[in-house]
């Protein structure tokens, strides 16, 4: 459990980084553990105060996908619970993709994603990884979708920022 929520923390930082180089003057605020938003599938709230409006974002934090050149699209959270992905239930409008073994972040908006994925979901492998969180062990599915397919599938929707090693994060 300590290497996964290591990796979300991580996540999470870099999302937050890449908010406040988006917006200098906005806000960032942590709303993971706030029940009024994890049942919605947003993590973080970003104030954009010159365009004066709050966005939903959910981060999605990878370990070593980028060098695999794909995504991963949660579909199922836990299989024994029969619980339904972020990618599917996410009220969020925007999901923050972070690369953590290249340091890069990937802005896609959720609603553009998927409508693109949805009609075409089934031309995609499935994965399922194990993840153990103290005595229990739960199954995740997801989609494995190439980046290459995102970007030419749909328009404007991506943007990358590397960050590299010399980042300094944003508090």
């Amino acid at each position: 459990m300590r290497g996964v929520q290591g990796a979300a923390d991580r996540a999470v930082r870099l999302a937050t980084d890449f908010l406040h180089l988006k917006a200098p003057g906005g806000l960032v605020h942590d709303v993971q553990q706030d029940p009024r938003f994890q049942h919605r599938g947003i993590d973080l709230l970003w104030d954009r105060r010159d365009q004066s409006e709050v966005l939903g974002v959910e981060v999605k934090g990878d370990r070593q996908g980028r060098r695999r050149g794909n995504y991963f699209f949660e579909l199922i959270s836990n299989a024994e619970k029969d619980a339904p992905g972020c990618f599917l239930y996410s009220t969020a409008d925007l999901l923050l993709y972070v690369f953590l073994d290249v340091r890069e972040v990937h802005c896609l908006s959720l609603e553009a994603l998927r409508g693109w994925f949805l009609p075409r979901a089934r031309e995609y492998p499935l994965k399922s990884t194990k993840t153990r969180t103290g005595a229990h062990l739960y199954t995740t599915v997801g989609a494995i979708v190439p980046l290459r397919d995102v970007k030419a599938g749909v328009p404007g929707a991506l943007e990358v920022h590397p960050f590299g090693d010399a980042t300094a994060h944003a508090g």
